[in-house]
């Protein structure tokens, strides 16, 4: 896959492309599941909102993908993307020891990508990476077209696991 010169827009996965509503009890009580909800990702549904808008972008933009899963899934999430039609584009993930909060683990990776091209946006479901993203001047497109949920958010925000 060869970079060109289009602005990029760049796309989170869990509740932003992947429906990741039917794992979320991996996450429910004291103890969660780490293993058995990024094992369970592989059957996430397409969500058809963020398919076409990655899809419509992918016209006049790059895409890329910034998601805090770890690295240890990227090979599950790679042939998730191309089985579900989305465009080609390079993935970032969180180092499997990464804990920091997704608001902090994006928006660095963002920055980077902002020196590097013009991010044209970032499309996200998580409100505290999104706010971090305007904050720092990026355009966001907030993706409020999942059922939320509390346990991912928590996990996201306190855990650094997604």
């Amino acid at each position: 896959m060869r970079s060109d010169h289009r602005p990029l827009a760049v796309f989170d996965l869990d509740g932003t492309l992947a429906d990741s509503g039917h794992r979320q009890h991996f996450l429910e009580g004291r103890r969660r599941d780490w293993n058995g909800f990024f094992s369970a990702a592989v059957d996430d549904p397409p969500l058809s909102e963020g398919v076409r808008l990655a899809l419509s972008s992918a016209e006049s933009c790059e895409v890329r993908y910034l998601t805090g899963r770890p690295e240890r899934c990227r090979r599950d999430t790679v042939v998730w993307l191309a089985q579900h039609g989305l465009p080609e584009g390079r993935v970032y993930m969180r180092r499997d020891d990464d804990r920091r909060p997704a608001r902090h683990a994006k928006l660095e990776t963002l920055r980077r990508l902002g020196r590097e091209r013009e991010v044209r946006m970032l499309v996200d479901d998580d409100e505290l990476v999104c706010d971090a993203a305007e904050q720092a001047g990026f355009a966001v497109v907030r993706a409020r077209w999942a059922k939320p949920s509390d346990a991912l958010k928590d996990a996201q925000e306190r855990e650094g696991r997604t």
